[in-house]
């Protein structure tokens, strides 16, 4: 049976009971998105509390892709240590060692993550490298690191789509992709007031994403639904679907992750027409 779209808010998800022993001393883990609802990919939405870490740690089995929503803290790579902030786009290569500590002494880290094509955290390959030491934190830190990738998205450009072809969104980018090396594209899109990605599917991939902040309406194959901040979507291949910003003074910031797609092109874009207005004041 094909899978279904799925969406559902974060607050709607049970915390997972994750083991301190196992290297997860993290505030709160969700999973909003795995292959339970169908999807070849886990999305996962984590909180750290001022100070906290998840320990040294890899997936032997899949690239992991995070970002940086709220906070600010130290990320270990094998032997290499950096800062991340908001708005950081990371990907980390399957096998490889990684961590991330919050230093942020007033504010919780709030982390948005991807693991490609592995349908829950055991599926992944997940495997525990040992705790974070004082010394750990305590390594130079380089400008980025030069193992996977780690950008932030204002040092990304807005890639120029097509109106015609459904693209009515002010600001749309692609951080990590195959321009990167990844065979999964990550992409970061800002619908202004007024802003509609008209209705299109993707005939080789899957699309998973996660509202940051806004409102607006989302549809999906005969589904159309309010959402807000903390939304997340399973859109599977071939579904037709749309999102449109429904505030007048308010952006729309999204998240999100083309499974088995490293770019539009390899995606299989294909716009299918434009939302009524009588959609939008759903």
């Amino acid at each position: 049976m094909p899978s279904q779209p799925f969406l559902i808010h974060v607050d709607d998800v049970q915390p997972e009971n994750m083991q301190k022993g196992d290297g997860w001393a993290i505030s709160e883990f969700r999973l909003p998105v795995s292959g339970v609802h169908g999807s070849s990919t886990t999305m996962f939405h984590s909180i750290f509390r001022p100070g906290s870490t998840h320990a040294k740690h890899l997936h032997s089995r899949c690239d992991e892709i995070a970002v940086y929503l709220k906070g600010h803290g130290i990320v270990g790579q094998s032997d290499q240590r950096t800062q991340v902030g908001p708005g950081h786009c990371r990907l980390m290569p399957a096998g490889s060692p990684h961590f991330f500590h919050n230093e942020t002494k007033d504010q919780d880290g709030l982390v948005i993550g991807f693991y490609m094509g592995a349908k829950s955290v055991p599926d992944t390959g997940y495997q525990f490298c040992g705790n974070v030491a004082p010394a750990d934190l305590q390594m130079p830190r380089a400008p980025t690191l030069t193992e996977g990738t780690l950008l932030n998205v204002r040092d990304v450009p807005p890639l120029k789509l097509n109106a015609a072809d459904g693209w009515n969104v002010s600001d749309f980018r692609l951080p990590i992709g195959r321009h990167t090396g990844s065979p999964n594209a990550q992409f970061w899109a800002k619908l202004a007031p007024g802003d509609v990605h008209h209705k299109h599917r993707f005939e080789r991939c899957e699309v998973l994403y996660y509202v940051i902040s806004g409102a607006g309406i989302a549809g999906a194959g005969a589904a159309v639904a309010r959402v807000r901040g903390g939304h997340t979507h399973f859109i599977p291949r071939g579904v037709e679907h749309f999102l449109a910003n429904t505030s007048t003074t308010e952006s729309l910031d999204v998240i999100g992750v083309y499974t088995g797609a490293g770019s539009l092109e390899e995606a299989g874009y294909v716009y299918t027409g434009a939302v009524t207005d009588a959609a939008r004041r759903l």
